[in-house]
């Protein structure tokens, strides 16, 4: 089954979640509100409720020698455009964290790297060396 996912998060402010998304990310804009939005993050359906202001623990985990956030989610993306990406997004002067080489030369190798949105949720966008080993034990 080839299944999209749907994700709701609170934000703070909509219009900066929305630039974020739309205008940094470069995702499309779905339905939306004054007061929440739908965003298409590579055909799965992001939708973010403005809350104002909430927390979360950011607890850590470590892989490899990297600590990582435990709270993000992301998108796994072909390796020319996380290449494309991941040098725009620096060059943008964003905080691009972690970029690394995750299983190097083991079943599950990927290029990974974080981007944080204006809520604080971490966004990771991953590339696999072989394609069919994203769910390869």
């Amino acid at each position: 089954m080839n299944a999209k996912f749907h994700l709701a998060l609170p934000c703070i402010e909509i219009e900066e979640t929305k630039f974020f998304y739309v205008d940094i990310i470069g995702a499309s804009l779905g339905r939306n509100t004054q007061k929440w939005l739908d965003v298409n993050l590579f055909g799965n359906q992001l939708t973010f409720t403005q809350a104002g202001e909430f927390t979360f623990d950011f607890k850590n985990y470590k892989l490899d020698d990297y600590i990582l956030p435990s709270f993000h989610f992301g998108v796994i993306v072909p390796v020319d455009f996380w290449g494309k990406l991941y040098t725009r997004l620096f060059q943008m002067d964003l905080e691009v964290t972690t970029e690394a080489t995750f299983m190097q030369d083991k079943k599950g190798e990927h290029l990974s790297f974080f981007v944080q949105d204006p809520n604080g949720y971490m966004l990771e966008f991953k590339s696999f060396k072989v394609g069919d080993d994203i769910f390869t034990t």
